[in-house]
């Protein structure tokens, strides 16, 4: 296969993973862990700009961070929010989800021990990462909510990658997100996803360079 229809199918699973949501204004945003600091700063933006009331930052150490931040991945990411200027009562820490079905169980767990309310939610992850991040928040989330949309960093395929964060790892870990779509489903884990067969196609192209 040519480099260029290889880039095609890696940009065509890239879209396919992002939602292209309308953002409405909600109770919270609610950041789940990675190892992307710009994450951060799109969430710290949503806030500052009056999207919600709350800015949540979920995550301790994952498979992608094990080394990355000298603390977890909620405190590094709440301490970027607070120098952009987000004041420091409008947070909340959960640091010690490992994975995204974590992230979603642990802050409502938290939120229900703070007696906070919430029902409506803008979720924040890396671009690949949108449409799991919605379907593992449908299913995990455990009381009833009003809205969840979802966003990240807009940011095409070719204009991501940057010192800290390397092609490999990236294709790498959009592959195994897009498996977890087609698997988790039928886990339990995260709401049906439908699946074009064209991104089928293109998953398939891809993997064995990544295996």
């Amino acid at each position: 296969m040519s480099n260029k229809k290889l880039y095609q199918h890696i940009e065509h699973l890239w879209d396919y993973m992002q939602l292209g949501h309308q953002l409405e204004k909600s109770d919270c945003i609610f950041v789940l862990g990675s190892n992307d600091i710009r994450v951060a700063e799109h969430a710290a933006n949503l806030y500052l700009q009056g999207w919600a009331d709350w800015l949540i930052f979920s995550g301790g150490v994952g498979r992608l961070t094990q080394g990355t931040f000298e603390t977890s991945e909620a405190e590094t990411f709440a301490a970027i929010a607070q120098t952009m200027g987000v004041p420091h009562h409008a947070i909340i820490i959960e640091n010690q989800a490992t994975n995204t079905g974590e992230n979603v169980r642990f802050t409502h767990q938290l939120l229900k021990e703070r007696s906070i309310d919430v029902s409506s939610f803008i979720l924040v992850q890396k671009p690949y990462m949108e449409r799991r991040t919605l379907a593992t928040f449908e299913k995990q989330w455990p009381s009833p909510y009003q809205l969840a949309c979802v966003t990240s960093p807009k940011l095409s395929f070719c204009d991501y990658f940057n010192d800290e964060i390397d092609i490999e790892t990236t294709i790498t870990a959009m592959l195994g997100d897009f498996q977890r779509i087609k698997e988790y489903p039928k886990l339990g884990f995260q709401t049906e996803q439908a699946i074009p067969q064209s991104v089928e196609e293109s998953y398939r192209a891809v993997k064995p360079y990544f295996e």
